[in-house]
C-alpha cells in the first residue's frame, strides 16, 4: 500500500495514470465518516471515488525517469522464456498484467515478441502483447516526458534488440 496525497500521480493497471483529485471524509447511508479518494484517469475519462480501506493493492506510484530506463534495459536484455503451453502462458501473462508491475509487462512484451518471430500468436497472446505495450507506453511516455509515439518507438527498438554480450580480450 502506498501513501497517497492530494495531487499525487498514481498508476492503476486497468486505467493507466491517474491523479488524486481530492481526499475527503464522507458519510453514506448512516455509516460513520470514512476517508475517500477521488481519482481521475485521463485515458478513460474516468473519475473514481474509492474508500481508503477499499483502495486496490495494485495501485502504485508512477515510475521515475530512472526507473523507466531500467525497464527499457530489462526489456532489451530479458532472456527468459514463456511456456509453450498456451493455457499456462496465458494465465501467467494475465497475472503479470493484472499485477501492474512494469517489469512484468516488459517480460510479456519480450517473450511474446520472440515467440511471434517463430510462429503466429494466438488471439489471447496478441491481446496480452498489445495490452502490455500500451501500458508500458503510457508509463514510459509519462516518466520520460516523451510523446506516446516516441515511447512506442523506444519499446519497439528494445523488444527486438538482442542483449549486448561483451567479451573480454582474453576470450
Amino acid at each position: 500500500m502506498i501513501t497517497i496525497n492530494q495531487g499525487d500521480r498514481i498508476y492503476h493497471p486497468g486505467y493507466g495514470i491517474g491523479i488524486v483529485k481530492s481526499i475527503r471524509k464522507k458519510s453514506f447511508s448512516g455509516e460513520n465518516k470514512a476517508t475517500f479518494f477521488k481519482l481521475y484517469f485521463k485515458r478513460n475519462g474516468l473519475t473514481w471515488l474509492v474508500r481508503a480501506n477499499d483502495m486496490p493493492n495494485n495501485i502504485r506510484s508512477v515510475m521515475s525517469a530512472g526507473e523507466a530506463k531500467k525497464i527499457i534495459q530489462h526489456l532489451t536484455s530479458w532472456q527468459g522464456k514463456l511456456s509453450e503451453q498456451w493455457k499456462v502462458r496465458a494465465t501467467a501473462n494475465q497475472a503479470a498484467i493484472d499485477k501492474g508491475d512494469p517489469f512484468g509487462y516488459a517480460e510479456v512484451v519480450k517473450g511474446l515478441s520472440v515467440m511471434q518471430e517463430q510462429l503466429p500468436l494466438s488471439a489471447t497472446d496478441r491481446k496480452h502483447l498489445n495490452h502490455s505495450i500500451d501500458f508500458l507506453c503510457d508509463e514510459l511516455a509519462d516518466a520520460l516526458g516523451k510523446t506516446h509515439d516516441r515511447a512506442r518507438q523506444i519499446i519497439e527498438n528494445a523488444r527486438f534488440s538482442q542483449p549486448t554480450v561483451i567479451h573480454s580480450p582474453l576470450q
